[in-house]
């Protein structure tokens, strides 16, 4: 008889998104009179840029004639692509990465999720806590986390590093020593963000005690300060110990065209096994790669035009992280976040827990949000709200969040 990977059923409950979706589902269908804002899932709510519809359509026109029709895409990416991303997101910034070293694929949500693959499951992983749920649950799924204790709702094989109001949301390095190092900076959910400096000693660190860092910058279109790096390819001897991982979702609202991308540096090796083969060998054998005119409409971003529609979205989607900021702030929450990443965190009023003040801002004014204790145990009492909506239901959603007596 067959037999199931039972490293699935040691997950606890649904994926974090799915279970308030259910819950929102559930409120909607006994109040179908209730108008909901719905600040917690971070899609975006504008429309693709002019100048990536227009690649688009072209795209598409080509497909439909023969002498233009792309059938299988290069599965580690087009060559138009990877040389764009190489150019403009790594040379611009003095960052030495060569197009061959680019793999696109359809999101970094799969590649955080997939770049496990390549690692023994001996490995100890370490995460910030909090942090996007995918990088234990992937993890767990493929045995690496260990034994889950309900009490604490940690992993046996996992360190936590607490990010707190103490240490700037910003984790300290680890008690224990691990081989697998997930930093996501700017932070998904916290929104906070780590000078050069700082992320130079992590370098400096995984070199030292010979672990790889796995490094999503995935929000860093939204970084505002001049300290803050873009990449962790920015930080000398980096090629040696990390991968990043990138996505066109959020800096430019792919997250219904779906495109991202991973760098794997041909420096990084363990012992005399260069990772970027091994990388290469999973990508090809696993995917067929991202769709031509997904990859054309990547390719748009990097126009001048589209550099600067895509511009004008990340600043429309900052003016909505300083408004709820600034609202929330003064209608006495303790908030953080919203300066260099699209979420704003903020501590639960009244001592309430994440999931009780969830239920309380679903039921009392209709707003929807993230359970901070969803993203790891340090994530209770917190909870996140998104920039990603509209104009006109951001402020909507604050000013009923205003009305609550603190």
């Amino acid at each position: 008889m067959f037999r199931l990977n039972d490293n699935y059923l040691k997950l606890p409950g649904s994926y974090l998104f799915s279970t308030i979706g259910k819950k929102v589902s559930a409120y909607s269908a006994a109040h179908p009179d209730k108008k909901l804002i719905r600040l917690g899932i971070g899609d975006v709510t504008q429309p693709l840029a002019p100048a990536i519809i227009q690649a688009l359509h072209g795209a598409v026109d080509e497909m439909g004639k023969a002498e233009t029709f792309r059938g299988y895409a290069p599965d580690l990416g087009y060559d138009f692509l990877r040389e764009a991303i190489a150019r403009y997101d790594y040379r611009e910034r003095g960052c030495n990465v060569s197009p061959d070293e680019i793999f696109i694929s359809d999101g970094a949500k799969c590649d955080s999720g997939n770049i496990q693959e390549i690692f023994s499951l001996d490995n100890r992983i370490a995460v910030c806590d909090p942090v996007y749920p995918v990088y234990v649950d992937s993890n767990v799924m493929a045995g690496r986390a260990g034994e889950y204790n309900g009490a604490t709702q940690t992993w046996s094989n996992v360190i936590y590093m607490p990010c707190t109001a103490e240490n700037g949301f910003v984790p300290e390095f680890p008690r224990e020593t691990p081989d697998m190092i997930y930093l996501c900076f700017p932070n998904n959910p916290t929104g906070a963000a780590v000078t050069k400096e700082r992320l130079q000693e992590w370098v400096d660190y995984a070199n030292k005690v010979g672990a790889v860092i796995l490094y999503d910058a995935a929000y860093e279109a939204y970084i505002s300060q001049e300290d803050v790096p873009h990449s962790i390819y920015e930080c000398e001897g980096a090629r040696a110990c990390a991968i990043e991982l990138r996505s066109f979702s959020k800096n430019a609202g792919f997250t219904g065209v779906r495109l991202g991308f991973t760098v794997v540096p041909k420096d990084l090796k363990c012992q005399d096994v260069a990772l970027h083969g091994l990388w290469a060998r999973r990508h090809g054998t696993k995917y067929n790669g991202a769709p031509y005119i997904v990859q054309r409409a990547g390719e748009a971003v990097y126009s001048p035009e589209g550099r600067e529609q895509v511009r004008k979205q990340v600043a429309y989607y900052m003016d909505n992280a300083s408004y709820i900021y600034q609202g929330l702030q003064e209608a006495g929450f303790t908030v953080s976040g919203g300066v260099n990443a699209p979420y704003i965190w903020l501590k639960t009023p009244r001592g309430m827990t994440s999931w009780e003040f969830f239920d309380y801002l679903l039921e009392q004014v209709n707003v929807v949000g993230t359970p901070g204790s969803g993203f790891g145990p340090s994530g209770e009492g917190y909870f996140r709200l998104t920039a990603f909506g509209s104009r006109e239901s951001t402020v909507e959603a604050v000013d009923r969040i205003r009305k609550i007596r603190l």
